[in-house]
């Protein structure tokens, strides 16, 4: 017993606490965008286009453009659009791939036409919303809709589609409902499809929330960008750029957090199957 003790002890404390791990990880997140910051601010102090800010007046800059009223103005409402979109997105994509994916006779039906439409570029949709919908908000909600639910919708019918046929028909010899057959079986299983599928349109919307502010809008971050560009104030535009990158990497931590959170069993299972 107290040789196992001793033979466990420095392995124990070889462990790294909680801090250290901490430490560890901010230094892999940040040490790259670190350095490649500080060899962003030699090459801009050696380099004589204006074209080519150094970081330290881009940060200005962000801080005399967005933290004030054009916060409030302008990011605000392509946040929440962004918001609506992606979630009418989720639920449309989720709920028509389940759908699709259950009924065979169906995916056959509409597989030529849901190939179509996902050929079809969002941009060029814009103009036809605008006719439809006019300038609003809608509109613009709509062409976030229309290219990023193409991926949620694809990865979950292929999700479905792929529940495996022994736990299906498992679930017919037990008499399982359909509800829960629904619930308990398809949805669990085509989930990592669907969170994969999730990730991608979170990009998507981020693009097309940014165009369709550039083609029509009064205000928006889109807007302000394209505006800074017209109008030659450099810097401005750069940190408008900053700002679309730090909403991006937002997004990706919430979605990091829910995904661990919805495929905590996957997961472990991956992690089962390492061991």
């Amino acid at each position: 017993m107290a040789v196992a003790e001793r033979t466990a002890g420095p392995d124990v404390a070889r462990r790294p606490g909680v801090g250290s791990r901490i430490a560890a990880s901010l230094g892999y997140s940040l040490g790259l965008p670190m350095l490649l910051l500080v060899v962003w601010g030699l090459l801009a102090t050696r380099s004589t286009n204006r074209f080519f800010p150094d970081p330290l007046t881009i940060f200005e800059a962000f801080v005399d453009t967005w933290v004030g009223p054009a916060f409030v103005e302008d990011v605000l409402p392509s946040l929440y659009r962004l918001g609506l979109g992606i979630t009418a997105s989720i639920v449309v994509g989720i709920a028509a791939g389940t759908i699709i994916g259950l009924m065979q006779w169906l995916r056959e039906l509409l597989e030529p036409l849901l190939e179509f439409f996902r050929a079809i570029p969002p941009p060029v949709l814009i103009p036809v919303a605008m006719l439809l919908l006019g300038i609003t908000d809608t509109m613009k909600v709509v062409v976030i809709v229309s290219g990023a639910v193409w991926p949620i919708l694809l990865n979950t019918i292929e999700g479905v589609r792929a529940t495996d046929s022994v736990m299906t028909e498992t679930a017919d010899s037990f008499q399982v409902t359909w509800w829960e057959r629904l619930w308990f079986l398809v949805l669990p299983a085509a989930s990592p499809r669907i969170m994969a599928g999730v990730r991608q349109g979170l990009s998507v919307a981020l693009i097309l929330m940014v165009i369709s502010e550039m083609f029509a809008s009064s205000a928006g971050l889109g807007y302000r960008i394209a505006y800074f560009q017209r109008n030659y104030l450099i810097a401005e535009m750069w940190s408008g750029i900053l700002l679309l990158g730090l909403v991006g990497v937002f997004l990706a931590v919430v979605f990091g957090i829910v995904e661990r959170r919805v495929l905590r069993w996957y997961h472990g299972l991956r992690e089962v199957n390492r061991a």
